[in-house]
């Protein structure tokens, strides 16, 4: 009975162990990915959504930006630097004007082209529902740049590059 408990204990501690090694081995691209998910997840927003679970949401957005962060995005007039709360002022904003969002990146590249830089491309598709009614479904270019700031990936700068036609 006791070799039986041992052996069972060992085994749990052998899985923590496991776990926290692959947990806390991953890779850089797999961390700047992961930020790129938060921001998907953060983004969007379901119909049932709170008030309280969307300033929660928003204020989680700014969390995932450095400090200053610099925006690129013609197609809305935005066009500068930006500190962390006006991002979440952005973010807010916009997602007012929805009912139902939702934020997917595909085809994402990441590259680091130098220590503590992060760049990565992709096409980001922006689906919903806008408060009047109208659907969206709008699909862009989107070319990010993310500081390791401590132990943290931060976005630094953000661009939309280009609209795609159907």
């Amino acid at each position: 009975m006791v070799k039986v408990r041992s052996f069972i204990i060992a085994l749990v501690v052998m899985g923590i162990g496991i776990w926290a090694f692959i947990y806390f081995s991953q890779s850089e691209e797999k961390k700047v990915r992961k930020r790129l998910g938060l921001l998907s997840e953060w983004a969007s927003k379901a119909q049932s959504e709170t008030p309280l679970t969307m300033a929660q949401k928003t204020k989680k957005i700014g969390t995932l930006f450095a400090e200053n962060c610099g925006l690129r995005v013609p197609i809305y007039s935005i066009s500068g630097n930006f500190t962390r709360d006006e991002i979440i002022s952005y973010a807010a904003r916009g997602r007012l004007l929805f009912s139902e969002l939702y934020l997917r990146f595909y085809d994402l590249t990441v590259s680091f082209p130098e220590e503590g830089t992060a760049k990565v491309s992709s096409t980001a598709r922006l689906t919903g529902k806008l408060n009047v009614g109208e659907n969206v479904d709008e699909i862009h270019e989107l070319e990010c740049v993310l500081k390791k700031i401590e132990k943290g990936w931060f976005f630094s700068y953000l661009e939309v590059v280009e609209v795609l036609k159907k």
